[in-house]
């Protein structure tokens, strides 16, 4: 797929704004899964994006929507309507935008056919429009669906992405063609972005915890986000110009922030970056060389799903609310998850059956149960170093109910695991 050779007008990517475009964005049937990724890696590149704007499949408002971002921002990206049937208009809105008419290229149209024809039948007439390109576009491949981007410069130095909507063609477009594209163009204020994942601490507690101070600063910049699995602290710096002319690297900054953060923060800071609960139970896993197994009541499976990508996960035994199978009988596990070895609770005795009929050493056992608006979640762990007795137990009211309180459980659960493996035995539970 070819187009024109990039601008080279010198116009540095500091600012940026995403245009989310179909109707069924606006009338709620859909959401906008791509705007928060979008952001994340602009941002990330030191990018701030101004707005993420959704549109409805009309025509006139999707032109202004160009019109305007393009004499507001330096990079306007826009996702979905670029599909064949006549209320997909992207190409068309920004063909209007910027005063060209799109026509067939030869090149788009061969490939379209070539595609159709590997299945077995010829290309529709209506999909013709998807080999449409306008003179100062580049198209951007797409080799997960029949809809091709676009790489618009402005003579200005200005820049439009035109990127479909479904994530499994967008992501490639985005990470393997436009981002590496955007860098070389000089995409960014040189910012370096660092996040730690906290568990355990609540937002607020976080901001006292480290001062308003630091949140007010201007450099770095330090933000708190509150995830479903994680409350994430943003520290993200640009380089400092200090007293006498000397200039302090972003990186230099950052680190300094984040050593005080983790300092102050110690025992909360469990993983960095875009880590997942299933990377932090595999890695301590790893270095304790275990194998483990999981059984749960109540959470639908969202312990299983939070760690389905876990190769130390041998099993996981999924069961509806008020059982532990193997295990005498349910409400007794959520009433009383404790016991002793001549009578163990049904917890305990699920983690060790689980584990003995994995074969493997350790066993998680997780029951949860809606308390109102609440949701109960208790856990028996079993471990080679703890004695009978004294196994590792889980006892919390969660504050939260229904599907975010089970995925709040189970997260809870995966701490917990987590937290007796890295202890190891010489730990206490």
């Amino acid at each position: 797929m070819t187009g024109p050779a990039p601008s080279a007008t010198a116009r540095r990517i500091l600012t940026a704004e995403l245009l989310a475009v179909g109707s069924e964005l606006t009338t709620g049937e859909t959401r906008d899964a791509n705007g928060g990724e979008l952001a994340a890696s602009l941002a990330a590149a030191g990018v701030a994006v101004r707005r993420i704007v959704a549109l409805p499949d009309r025509l006139d408002l999707v032109v202004a929507a160009f019109l305007e971002a393009l004499a507001e921002v330096d990079l306007v990206v826009s996702t979905g309507g670029l599909g064949p049937t006549p209320d997909d208009l992207t190409r068309e809105a920004l063909a209007a935008a910027v005063g060209e008419v799109p026509t067939v290229d030869p090149g788009l149209e061969d490939w379209l056919r070539a595609m159709f024809a590997r299945r077995g039948i010829p290309l529709p007439a209506v999909n013709l429009k998807q080999a449409w390109r306008i003179p100062s576009a580049a198209s951007i491949p797409n080799e997960n669906g029949t809809a091709p981007g676009w790489w618009v410069d402005r003579p200005d130095g200005r820049i439009a992405v035109l990127l479909p909507g479904p994530p499994r063609e967008l992501r490639p477009m985005w990470t393997e063609w436009a981002m590496p594209r955007l860098r070389e163009r000089g995409i960014g204020d040189g910012r370096v972005v660092r996040v730690l994942r906290t568990y355990g601490i609540g937002e607020s507690s976080v901001v006292e915890t480290l001062g308003e101070a630091m949140f007010r600063a201007a450099n770095p910049v330090v933000a708190t986000y509150a995830r479903a699995d994680w409350l994430d602290v943003r520290i993200s710096a640009v380089d400092e110009v200090e007293p006498g002319g000397r200039t302090r690297p972003a990186a230099d900054v950052v680190a300094a922030a984040e050593s005080r953060i983790r300092e102050v923060l110690a025992g909360y800071v469990r993983a960095e970056g875009e880590a997942t609960w299933g990377d932090v139970v595999g890695a301590v896993a790893t270095a304790q060389g275990v194998t483990f197994a999981t059984t749960e009541a109540g959470s639908g499976g969202a312990l299983a799903g939070l760690l389905s990508d876990v190769p130390q996960l041998v099993e996981a035994v999924i069961h509806p609310a008020g059982a532990v199978p193997d295990a005498g009988a349910g409400q007794d596990a959520i009433a009383d998850p404790g016991g002793t070895d001549a009578a163990p609770s049904p917890l305990i005795a699920a983690a060790r059956e689980v584990a003995r009929r994995a074969g493997v050493p350790v066993g998680l056992a997780v029951a949860v149960r809606a308390d109102g608006p609440h949701t109960l979640v208790r856990a028996a762990l079993i471990v080679p170093w703890a004695v009978a007795g004294e196994e590792p137990l889980l006892d919390l009211r969660l504050f939260a109910h229904g599907s975010h309180g089970r995925l709040r459980a189970a997260v809870a659960a995966a701490a917990f695991l987590a937290e007796i493996l890295q202890r190891g035995p010489s730990g206490t539970p």
